[in-house]
């Protein structure tokens, strides 16, 4: 009985372990789609970043284009309120603009017409009276005129020489800024993400010359899509001010670092992660900080603060937060 029953529940184990491969022939074949998928995705938000940076340069050229048209804009009205000048110049002398184009040669120029105007002034000028001490004038001119003409080539000379330390000053100093810029971007990359929880930022030249060029920033925090800096809110700004300044402690540090109210804008969790980037970067700067922040205060060695217990009259408390711990909790 026990055998007859054995072979009845042998049976269909053949068809379970088929049932079983096909099965998991499928989760292969949906594991594969399924990494298929997530690579679109990262090569998706690759191309949305790739369009997002796109999008800020267009939106530069733009700007760049309105501030050109501006500039033609109050060049016309300039060369409106000149032709109304002349306008009243020619009515004022009673004289006929048809004559006057007459008078004009096709060829003339402005140039032209002012430079017959200076010779013919300085014919009648020459007209005056003789003047007999013209001759000894003249060699006195002529020895000024050497002199003027050394002073001129000393002058000369010296220019081309500062307009090359000039060249030399200037590109040593692209050099040096655009290390200082790359260096500035990568620290600035990985303190963003540490203070955001994820997301990036870095900085962009808002021009082709690295000397008169401005710089932008450009921030994302994760989960945002937004394309200015004007569109963060006021904590998010705050920590992005927070992760330029401490990328620029970690480009060239300095022995101490003063931070008034910093945190004020700021809420419990993102409070919690800028005192933890406050507390690396102690390791070798010191911070010096004045904070309303419950938070900020439990996290520093030592609080300084001001009482005034009697009307008037301020006193300083100081507390060694590790003293006070010991105290405490003195096992």
């Amino acid at each position: 009985t026990l055998e007859s029953t054995m072979q009845k529940l042998s049976a269909p184990v053949e068809s379970i372990k088929q049932q079983l491969n096909l099965k998991l022939e499928e989760r292969l074949t949906v594991e594969k789609s399924l990494s298929k998928v997530r690579k679109d995705i990262d090569m998706n938000h690759d191309f949305i970043r790739s369009m997002e940076r796109t999008k800020t340069e267009r939106e530069q050229e733009a700007d760049n284009y309105r501030q050109k048209l501006e500039d033609l804009r109050l060049e016309l009205q300039a060369y409106k309120i000149e032709q109304e000048t002349i306008k009243k110049n020619i009515n004022e002398q009673e004289l006929d603009v048809g004559d006057l184009l007459i008078m004009l040669k096709e060829d003339s120029s402005e140039e032209s017409l002012n430079s017959d105007l200076e010779r013919i002034e300085r014919s009648i000028a020459r007209l005056g009276a003789i003047n007999l001490a013209a001759v000894e004038e003249s060699s006195q001119e002529e020895q000024r005129k050497d002199s003027l003409d050394q002073q001129y080539a000393e002058l000369i000379k010296a220019l081309e020489m500062l307009e090359e330390a000039i060249k030399k000053i200037d590109k040593e100093t692209k050099t040096t800024f655009k290390d200082t810029f790359d260096l500035l971007n990568q620290h600035l990359s990985k303190i963003f993400p540490k203070l955001f929880g994820g997301g990036h930022a870095q900085l962009t030249m808002l021009g082709d010359d690295l000397l008169s060029s401005g710089v932008g920033i450009i921030a994302s925090p994760p989960g945002k899509r937004n394309s200015s800096v004007s569109q963060l809110s006021g904590g998010e700004k705050a920590l992005t001010a927070i992760a330029l300044v401490f990328s620029f402690f970690e480009l060239n540090p300095s022995p101490f670092c003063m931070l008034d109210e910093v945190d004020a804008p700021l809420d419990d969790l993102n409070t919690m992660r800028f005192i933890s980037l406050v507390e690396d970067m102690a390791k070798k700067v010191q911070f010096i900080y004045i904070t309303h922040n419950k938070i900020s205060m439990e996290k520093s060695d030592h609080l300084m603060g001001i009482t005034m217990q009697e009307p008037g009259v301020s006193k300083l408390v100081s507390v060694d937060i590790e003293e006070a711990d010991k105290i405490i909790n003195p096992g």
